[in-house]
């Protein structure tokens, strides 16, 4: 007598719908992603700025204005100094320069009071903690 053998393997269309779910699911997966590589980049770029507040803050307390325009480097971009006519008020603008959030800017802002403002451009949709 003859056993009979059972199928062994997977069919044609049972191997077209895996793949068409994995579809589905890289197409809403990556753009989601990218957005998270991008914000981290910004992240990034505001923990730099915010670093060099307190540089800021001590020049200000001993010179009493805003630290001549200069600038710096981080890891995936550069960070600049920009003063407003000899006053204590001022900005640090941290630019991306590489990367997934390339020219995403953060810009720290100081008014002559004291209070410092965060702002984001070039990054459409991403907002971080503390920062708009």
């Amino acid at each position: 007598m003859k056993k009979r053998q059972g199928q062994k393997g997977f069919t044609l269309i049972e191997l077209m719908i895996v793949v068409a779910v994995i579809g589905v699911l890289s197409a809403i997966a990556i753009p989601q992603y990218q957005n998270y590589v991008k914000k981290g980049a910004l992240g990034a770029a505001l923990a730099s700025a915010s670093a060099l507040k307190t540089n800021v803050e001590d020049h200000i307390a001993t010179e009493g204005t805003f630290p001549s325009s200069l600038s710096a480097s981080f890891s995936i971009g550069t960070i600049a100094f920009t003063p407003v006519a000899s006053s204590a008020e001022g900005t640090i603008k941290a630019t991306i320069t590489q990367g997934a959030g390339k020219d995403g800017i953060v810009t720290l802002g100081r008014s002559d009071s004291g209070v410092w403002n965060c702002t984001i451009s070039g990054a459409t949709g991403i907002t971080i903690t503390g920062c708009s």
